[in-house]
């Protein structure tokens, strides 16, 4: 018998639904003393994109 593949089980189409409300959002930052780049992340719900860059510093 062939194994059955872990992306083939069923999941909860509500948690599924939940999930696409989220995005993986990401700023370049510049450092004040050195002038590299850093970057700062983080997984924010759609409706708050914007806050979550316009707070990032």
């Amino acid at each position: 018998m062939a194994k059955v593949a872990k992306t083939a089980q069923k999941k909860d189409p509500k948690l599924s639904a939940e999930a696409k409300n989220y995005t993986k959002v990401i700023k370049a930052v510049r450092s004040p003393e050195s002038g590299a780049y850093t970057f700062k992340e983080g997984m924010v719900h759609k409706d708050k994109v914007k806050d979550f860059l316009a707070n990032v510093k």
